[in-house]
């Protein structure tokens, strides 16, 4: 098994996707002004909330509702949702702060279609960067 850091076949070298703690929405005070002051956008599968941040700092937040399902399912949807941001995380425009919720259609559906409507909602609204590779990179 390969260490951390060593040599592994699939290091390209290229840009890392990384979702650290930086990158996330974490208070629930956080979460409460997007939900309060925030826009709204629904795409199929999810809707898109943001405000402008106020600390300047771009930040995801991921939400699955109680009444969607039992505690597997929604972590499953948890985990595609913080795949999706995690991947276009490198290509967002910096200063705002995004909570992204999975509707009860968004449950059936695979990360893929979740990410693919995930970047067309951001896409639509402008909030990624004119370099961004498009859907399929």
């Amino acid at each position: 098994m390969p260490k951390v850091g060593s040599a592994w076949p699939f290091n390209t070298g290229a840009l890392e996707f990384k979702y650290p703690p930086s990158l996330r929405l974490k208070r629930g005070w956080e979460f409460d002004v997007v939900f309060r002051t925030g826009s709204r956008h629904k795409g199929a599968l999810v809707r898109l909330l943001f405000i402008e941040a106020p600390d300047g700092k771009t930040r995801f937040g991921v939400v699955v509702g109680k009444k969607q399902g039992n505690a597997c399912v929604r972590s499953r949807g948890r985990r595609v949702l913080r795949e999706a941001a995690r991947r276009l995380a490198p290509w967002v425009r910096p200063g705002y702060w995004f909570v992204l919720s999975l509707s009860y259609r968004g449950l059936g559906g695979n990360a893929r279609d979740v990410y693919v409507d995930v970047s067309r909602l951001m896409e639509r609204k402008g909030f990624l960067s004119s370099d961004w590779p498009g859907i399929s990179w």
